[in-house]
């Protein structure tokens, strides 16, 4: 049955998708085979598709919120039998599944904004290029309740967009805010070898046009965010203090040396927090496109990512949020894929964890980096201080800092994020 979708000044009808049918409708959408060894075959096709491509945006007819607008069910409750996939051995949902799930219902969602009606097949190949923010209002998720996600698009560009998503999960009667989500997608021409365009954005409310306006501020903090990277400028008189007071608080007062260190008290070397993992990347793991699906990199480093904040606080962590996931370079079938996590910085109960992904391929034993992960955790208990010891480790210190820092606020989901209103009850914990 279809639910009655509070817009802004509209009401539709909408019908959930079940969470399996996702992937199989994308597959549908740019004709991509189920069998690997006919993805030759599928990808030839999509060449022929590139008459329908625009020239310009100026060609495409322009697109309102709702038109991309879609509901995705995952009947945990209602069907047991796919609870496993999604169970925890602590009897919660793994963060990372619904991670994969949000990157396949963020690409859908692009494709009903630039659908063409009167092509079978979509002559673009939309792929995530960044996961700008994702901010938990839950610590845990129940493996026996159903959770709803939403998404739409909210801004665009030549050939990007903007997705905000939603997650809810059924309490009682009434289904309650726990997650709120921005990818920010690009359309690639049906080779995925160059830019596309995409449809413009039709604005028909305030809310949408505040919507809109946050989009616009967003690229703006990005940009921003990534001119005074550490790797391009030197860090702030402040941060440059923090770093020497570290430091000093290091040395060994018995000795007159910058070299004797030693670790004030419950605190712990930087380069003792790192754990690792390899990945042999097979066809099962590709995307619509037969590169391995971003859902699963990002499934990966957040199982590292958790495996590490828990080893170094010694108690089971939460994710509280994710962040600033730049998609760098897409990872090729049978790719080796590296995963390298470090806790970075913590404070009180809170672990910074960063992710570093890098492939090879099985001819070249040439690393590339592919992906830069960052996840905030909150452990249950207090947690050890993490120090430095080289400038390199230094800088990561402050990088992580930083993206603490830029946290909306912990374990909240701001409701005026939410663009569909609903008569639910804001969960707290």
């Amino acid at each position: 049955a279809g639910s009655l979708i509070d817009f802004p000044f509209i009401h539709i009808a909408c019908s959930p998708i079940h969470v399996n049918h996702v992937r199989d409708k994308l597959r549908e959408i740019v004709g991509a085979s189920t069998n690997w060894r006919d993805h030759v075959k599928a990808m030839e096709e999509r060449k022929l598709l590139h008459s329908f491509l625009a020239k310009s945006q100026d060609e495409l007819p322009p697109r309102r919120m709702k038109d991309s607008y879609i509901e995705v069910l995952l009947p945990l409750g209602s069907e047991p039998e796919l609870r496993e996939k999604y169970l925890t051995v602590q009897n919660t949902v793994r963060f990372g599944r619904i991670l994969e799930d949000l990157d396949s219902l963020g690409v859908l969602t692009c494709y009903m904004h630039n659908k063409i009606h009167s092509a079978k097949m979509s002559p673009l190949s939309i792929v995530t290029a960044l996961v700008d923010k994702i901010d938990m209002c839950k610590k845990s998720l129940s493996p026996e309740q159903d959770i709803k996600f939403s998404g739409h698009v909210s801004w665009v560009g030549k050939t990007s967009m903007e997705v905000k998503m939603q997650m809810f999960q059924l309490h009682g009667d009434e289904f309650c805010p726990v997650l709120d989500a921005t990818f920010v997608m690009v359309a690639r021409d049906s080779e995925n070898k160059g830019p596309a365009f995409v449809n413009p954005l039709i604005l028909e409310s305030p809310e949408e046009e505040e919507l809109f306006r946050q989009g616009e501020l967003n690229k703006g903090r990005r940009i921003a965010f990534s001119s005074t990277s550490l790797l391009k400028m030197a860090p702030s008189a402040e941060e440059r203090t923090t770093i020497h007071e570290m430091f000093l608080s290091t040395l060994d007062p018995k000795t007159i040396s910058f070299r004797s260190r030693v670790l004030p008290p419950n605190a712990v070397w930087m380069e003792n927090s790192k754990l690792k993992s390899l990945e042999i990347c097979h066809p099962q793991e590709r995307n619509i496109f037969n590169r391995i699906f971003g859902g699963f990199l990002m499934r990966k480093a957040y199982e590292l990512g958790w495996a590490t904040a828990c080893s170094f606080g010694g108690s089971r962590p939460f994710v509280v949020a994710v962040d600033d996931i730049m998609f760098q370079k897409p990872v090729e079938v049978g790719s080796l894929l590296f995963l390298s996590s470090q806790v970075c910085f913590t404070q009180n109960n809170y672990i910074q964890v960063r992710v570093h992904s890098e492939v090879a391929s099985l001819q070249e034993k040439e690393h590339t980096t592919t992906n830069v992960f960052h996840f905030t955790f909150m452990s249950e208990k207090e947690v050890p201080l993490v120090f430095p010891k080289t400038y390199g480790e230094s800088m990561l210190y402050l990088d992580g800092q930083r993206h603490f820092n830029s946290m909306s606020g912990p374990a909240t989901v701001r409701k005026d994020h939410l663009w569909n209103p609903r008569n639910t009850t804001f969960v707290e914990n």
